[in-house]
């Protein structure tokens, strides 16, 4: 993905997939979705907005020791919403 080119459906589908499959980090892909989500010159159709949305927070936590306010199994919903919401 290049820095001039916002991310297209693709490769916002793959960051759910490489958090769930261990390849990235709740940080690092709660980063990746944040820098795109507040560059304000860009423009998102509904559901890349809705899947930038959830993954810009990913990594927070009900305290500084506790579980991530979404678990894995969510993460999986919100991945099987994603295609639905794209195939239909």
């Amino acid at each position: 993905m290049s820095a001039a080119r916002q991310p297209d459906l693709t490769e916002i589908e793959a960051q759910f997939v490489a958090l769930l499959d261990g390849r990235m980090t709740r940080d690092e892909v709660d980063r990746w979705a944040g820098r795109w989500l507040t560059d304000d010159r860009l423009s998102w159709n509904k559901l890349s907005l809705w899947a930038l949305d959830l993954l810009f927070g990913i990594d927070l936590r009900h305290g500084p020791d506790g579980d991530y306010l979404h678990d894995d199994a969510q993460v999986r919903g919100w991945l099987v919403e994603f295609r639905s919401r794209r195939a239909g």
